[in-house]
């Protein structure tokens, strides 16, 4: 993350959703959520499983699977 105004991640599988306050990606360690105020996909390769994301970020939120079991995805991501 670069002053908090771009982001590249790796290790993406799929973008399960995306709008301008909220990316939701599935990764291989889990998913996660960023949250912020203008986010756009600057570059997405699915191939190598790279997504960089612009805008203003606010939050990053991570849930491993052990945690998506115990407590439910949706549970945990929107608590």
């Amino acid at each position: 993350m670069k002053s908090r105004k771009s982001l590249e991640i790796t290790g993406v599988k799929e973008v399960e959703s995306f709008d301008n306050e909220e990316f939701l990606l599935e990764t291989s360690m889990g998913f996660l959520s960023v949250r912020g105020n203008q986010l756009h996909i600057k570059n997405l390769d699915v191939h190598e499983g790279i997504i960089s994301i612009e805008g203003k970020v606010d939050d990053l939120v991570y849930v491993d699977a052990a945690q998506e079991k115990s407590k439910g995805f949706l549970g945990k991501l929107f608590k």
